[in-house]
């Protein structure tokens, strides 16, 4: 009767292990599929951009473009919908200055093609050379949100841009998936591991972080974890209260990005080394 328990018990946990294996993209990717004859509606003058990759996959973005711009941000967006909406996220750079450039990764939007964790880095990594023959490196901003955190770091570890802005991110996703698949060799299943707590330390530039204090679904935690892999080149920015997808609904969270963004003397005191805070 006990040898039959565990036979069924083992065969539960390896259906669970499978399933988990080959259903995970449904889990951490929620995409918004557009035709591509879709018309991109902002309110501020941008260009539609294509990316054609060498393994034939097809990378969608949109460029804004402000007079006199003092730089552009590559924004890495999180696991759901499309730059249709998550668009509308370039008014808070545009409004200080700032050209904006976003994509859509393989699978959403109008952007096709296989995904793996190394195509996002490949396909990152070209978009950003191509930023980087319209833009002096000093003039590129890279911020990662969410799932693109991670992204981010790895491509700002690759390259020399004037900053890293991560917001809400994670230390790394094999460490965000264990916390509720801790029963699973998550390690070993998990196709996208995104170590974020390894790439940063090979990041040269300043890092800003802005973690809302009650965000639950990537705790502050994370942040404070990152911090401490390279304590010298990171300063985080705490929004009291702030959840995990409301931040841009607190007043905190535009005056920080307009510090992060504008003041000089907060960008020279880490490329002087000196030691991080905790900003609240």
């Amino acid at each position: 009767m006990l040898l039959k328990i565990i036979i069924i018990v083992g065969i539960i946990y390896i259906a669970l292990a499978l399933f988990f294996y080959f259903a995970q993209d449904l889990f951490f990717f929620r995409p918004e599929i557009l035709p591509h004859y879709f018309k991109y509606k902002y309110p501020f003058p941008f260009d539609e951009v294509n990316f054609e990759m060498e393994d034939g996959g097809v990378v969608n973005g949109i460029h804004f473009k402000v007079p006199n711009a003092k730089g552009v941000v590559f924004y890495f967006k999180g696991n759901s919908r499309s730059i249709k909406g998550w668009g509308k996220f370039s008014r808070d750079f545009v409004s200080k200055g700032y050209d904006f450039f976003m994509v859509d990764y393989r699978g959403f939007g109008k952007s096709q093609g296989k995904r793996t964790e190394v195509i996002l880095y490949n396909d990152a990594q070209h978009i950003y050379k191509w930023l980087a023959k319209q833009y002096k490196e000093e003039e590129i901003i890279i911020y990662g949100r969410s799932l693109g955190s991670g992204i981010a770091t790895r491509i700002a570890s690759w390259n020399d841009p004037r900053l890293l802005i991560l917001d809400s991110p994670y230390f790394s996703f094999l460490h965000q998936v264990r916390r509720h698949g801790f029963f699973l060799p998550i390690k070993w299943l998990l196709k996208y591991q995104i170590r974020t707590d390894l790439f940063i330390k090979k990041v040269t530039c300043p890092i800003f972080i802005l973690h809302g204090s009650k965000d639950r679904l990537i705790p502050f935690k994370n942040s404070l974890l990152l911090k401490a892999k390279a304590p010298k080149k990171i300063e985080i920015f705490e929004i009291k209260d702030g959840g995990h997808n409301n931040l841009p609904s607190f007043a905190e969270y535009h005056e920080f990005l307009y510090d992060i963004l504008n003041d000089d003397q907060l960008y020279d005191h880490f490329l002087n080394h000196m030691e991080g805070i905790v900003r609240a």
